[in-house]
């Protein structure tokens, strides 16, 4: 009987614990309705990229991706991104997939142009840059160490 009470006791002090590390990732999260406008991009390749990563302008977190999706007429990944209202990006920004780090996550990084004309929701960007494979870049600097070996 004393060992039933006690795991009962132990197993809503688990259930509290857990409904509060969930309300806590949720605030924290950024979870919730996205307010701001959406534009897109083509990429031939995003690597990891997946939604719910960031898109940041200098470092600074202005908006999310939303969606992914496959144009199956022209093989390119569409990549849907939300920015915040607060942040007007002129029209000829570039979009470009980078990496936190050589272990890190990918994020997207907007670099902005000089175009007076902003973007608004519904818009494309133009100038997008895949991610640096690192598997090929390694590749084509063994490849290119033993043709100088030859030589």
């Amino acid at each position: 009987m004393k060992r039933s009470i006690a795991e009962t006791i132990l197993g809503l002090v688990v259930i509290i614990a857990a409904g509060l590390f969930l309300t806590y990732s949720i605030k924290t999260a950024d979870v919730g309705a996205a307010d701001g406008y959406t534009v897109t991009a083509d990429f031939s390749n995003i690597g990891g990229l997946m939604i719910g990563d960031e898109v940041q302008i200098s470092g600074v977190k202005v908006g999310s991706i939303t969606n992914i999706e496959l144009l199956p007429e022209i093989y390119l990944a569409r990549v849907h991104i939300n920015l915040r209202d607060q942040y007007k990006v002129p029209t000829d920004t570039a979009a470009l997939v980078s990496s936190e780090g050589l272990l890190g996550g990918l994020y997207m990084s907007l670099e902005p142009g000089a175009d007076e004309d902003t973007l608004e929701d519904g818009d494309a960007i133009q100038y997008t840059q895949a991610p640096q494979n690192l598997e090929q870049l390694l590749g084509q600097f063994i490849f290119s160490m033993q043709d100088d070996k030859e030589k």
